[in-house]
């Protein structure tokens, strides 16, 4: 990524001159945004997901993640923001209209917790479908933890408007296919965005503590905040470092996906999925009348493999996804850093979406050499440090190989992002450049950050962090409550949430193998479609389409 700031305006020059400000006007945004519900008093609510939300195994915009606690609201994509935002807001208060007095947790990092047992996984019914995502969950918690599980987060989904594709091409004069060259170059986008996603967590970052419920039984080196309280001084998002979820059966047997292309990505994930893990052996699969994981392999399906960016392409039903990637190419990509924004009801602002819009253009123009060993030890150094002590006065972080001070490398970024903003807005000073420009502000004065203010009322209003987050979350329930849902929206969520739970029924309705035959089914494809070169990766392609992107 040594580039030239004369070669990527040369690059963004070419790009303006052949219209591509008109056709990027198609990019399509989305959201997955995941809260916990909270009892009033503040503790993880044990209440099953609300029936009046509908199906959680088949409503296409509310449904649950880990536990039945662990809500997960998604927005359709599209290509104005102030859509996608409204449409995250509707979703919201419709919600909070369901929930008596529960709360949506308004933090990534969870609330009270009382220990890994006391979380509930998430129930989908009683269909062998529903039944594998559940089991799939139960193997999480077996292998890492259910407390690490129930971490917020906010994902991303970006996919570049159709016509900006078809021209970016024909500026590169490539006769590869269309398909193969919108993936190649998306990949290439994906590996930058690696290299400096450090800047996310810096930037956006907004868990730089914890409660101490989060980390009970286990040894740590957090420092003491007060009594319940735990934090790093310069921390900047402790969901994204060592404390946060990650599979950390990589130390034992080398699984690191590799992202030279998307071929090898997908080999990658393929021999995970396949090769048993003796860590996991352990566990057993089916103990007894219960299965404890869906496999005993490195990873059961591929959505287990925690990244903090993936390529992602729409399925049909039951599709693995890796084998949508493989036959499609990738429509779509998730980043998946954001933390929840604790200052604001729906968890992230226009001007936060308009700034990772641009990034992901900035990163998709870079030259893009693939990641080696060693560099890919320097990104996931730089993660760490940036999540744990990004604000820290003089720290430095690894550039091929060389030591360069966070701001100073931060500042070059931003920098050289401005021409970028500009070709999104087609004028030198739109929302886009805008957005680039507050976080200026951000480098200059690391006080500005989320983390940092976090931190700062926290020690102002003498409140702990599970006093603050209640306070804020309280403030946005207000705000929610008081919110008018558009009326056609609401009436599609009504009409929603009677259809899919009429969806599940159908599904559980027509089944007509036991479970044990199903998963053998199931993972039984990765021999049927072994011709088209697809591994046995999967994962249940229940609510994903072209306008709902979301997670197993």
């Amino acid at each position: 990524m040594n580039q030239s700031r004369e070669d990527l305006e040369s690059r963004v020059e070419r790009l303006r001159s052949a219209g591509a400000a008109v056709q990027l006007r198609g990019n399509r945004i989305g959201l997955e945004k995941e809260g916990l519900r909270a009892s009033a008093t503040g503790h993880l609510a044990t209440s099953p997901h609300p029936r009046a939300l509908g199906s959680a195994l088949t409503h296409p915009y509310i449904t649950t993640d880990f536990s039945e606690a662990l809500l997960e609201l998604i927005t359709p994509p599209n290509s104005r923001v102030d859509e996608v935002l409204g449409f995250l807001a509707d979703l919201h208060a419709y919600v909070y209209r369901h929930l008596g007095d529960e709360l949506i947790w308004g933090t990534s990092m969870p609330c009270v917790l009382e220990g890994g047992a006391g979380i509930p996984l998430a129930y989908y019914g009683t269909s062998n479908a529903g039944t594998m995502k559940t089991v799939y969950r139960r193997g999480l918690g077996n292998r890492y933890g259910r407390t690490m599980q129930v971490i917020a987060g906010l994902h991303f989904n970006f996919s570049f408007a159709d016509g900006f594709l078809d021209l970016y091409r024909c500026l590169h004069g490539t006769g590869d296919e269309v398909t193969a060259f919108r993936s190649e170059a998306q990949m290439g986008m994906i590996r930058n965005l690696q290299r400096i996603g450090w800047l996310v967590p810096y930037l956006f970052g907004a868990s730089p503590a914890v409660c101490s419920s989060f980390v009970r039984g286990r040894e740590t080196d957090l420092q003491v905040f007060d009594p319940y309280t735990l934090y790093y001084p310069f921390a900047t998002s402790l969901r994204m470092g060592d404390i946060g979820y990650q599979n950390r059966q990589e130390e034992g047997t080398g699984m690191k996906a590799s992202y030279d292309s998307l071929d090898s990505y997908v080999r990658s994930l393929t021999w995970a999925i396949e090769t048993p893990c003796p860590q996991y052996e352990k566990i057993g699969v089916k103990v007894g009348e219960r299965y404890e994981q869906l496999n005993a392999n490195v990873l059961q399906i591929e959505n287990e493999y925690y990244s903090t960016v993936r390529p992602k392409q729409s399925t049909e039903w039951m599709e693995r996804p890796t084998l949508a990637l493989r036959r499609r190419g990738i429509r779509y990509v998730e980043l998946r850093s954001p933390d929840i924004n604790i200052f604001e009801p729906v968890g992230i602002t226009a001007e936060q979406i308009r700034f990772l819009e641009t990034l992901m253009l900035y990163c998709l123009i870079l030259d893009s050499p693939r990641i080696d060993a060693r560099e890919r030890r320097e990104i996931d150094e730089n993660q760490v440090l940036t999540a744990h002590r990004g604000r820290e006065p003089g720290l430095a972080l690894s550039r091929l190989r060389e030591g360069v001070p966070l701001r100073v490398w931060a500042s070059e970024i931003l920098d050289d992002m401005i021409a970028v903003a500009e070709l999104l807005d087609g004028v030198s000073d739109g929302p886009h450049v805008q957005s680039v420009e507050r976080q200026r502000e951000k480098v200059v004065e690391p006080d500005a950050t989320p983390s940092a203010r976090i931190l700062a009322m926290m020690r102002e209003g003498q409140e702990g962090f599970f006093s603050f987050a209640r306070r804020l979350t309280e403030a946005h329930r207000e705000t929610l409550g008081q919110h008018r849902i558009d009326p056609e929206r609401e009436a599609l969520l009504k009409r929603l949430s009677r259809e899919s739970i009429a969806q599940q029924e159908a599904i559980e309705a027509a089944d007509d193998c036991s479970f044990d035959e199903f998963l053998a089914d199931y993972f039984g494809q990765g021999r049927a479609i072994a011709s088209e070169g697809a591994g046995t990766a999967s994962a249940l392609g229940l609510r994903e389409s072209d306008e709902t992107p979301a997670d197993v």
